[in-house]
């Protein structure tokens, strides 16, 4: 018997990334507005500082916080459910990310399919 979480034949890399969804949206009390560092943990550029006054710096930070968390304490932490609504159709995030997000609040879908997401 196998693991869940184990790689059987035919699974690709991408299939096998664990991936954390919030346990609801509402729980994603995050600041609106001001400056945000995040840690190496979820950004490990040289540039991890996040202007939540700039559009593109909303939609960077909200897309590497998304894809990279690994506890729900990175997601309530630093996203916020207004603006993830504001934002969501223009993050860039992998394909299988963008669907577990989409299948477990179809409303976001409502704010407009995710148009970045990668392969």
């Amino acid at each position: 018997m196998s693991d869940k979480n184990e790689a059987q034949p035919g699974d690709t890399y991408a299939s096998m990334i664990p991936y954390i969804v919030p346990e609801s949206l509402d729980r994603l009390q995050g600041p609106t507005s001001g400056v945000v560092d995040l840690p190496s943990r979820l950004d490990w550029g040289p540039h991890r500082t996040y202007d939540l006054a700039s559009v593109d710096d909303a939609i960077a930070l909200y897309s590497k916080v998304i894809s990279e968390a690994s506890t729900q304490d990175d997601l309530t932490e630093f996203l916020n459910r207004d603006v993830l609504f504001a934002v969501w159709q223009r993050l860039r995030l992998p394909r299988r990310c963008a669907e577990l997000w989409n299948q477990a609040f179809p409303q976001l879908t409502s704010a407009g399919p995710a148009n970045g997401t990668r392969g």
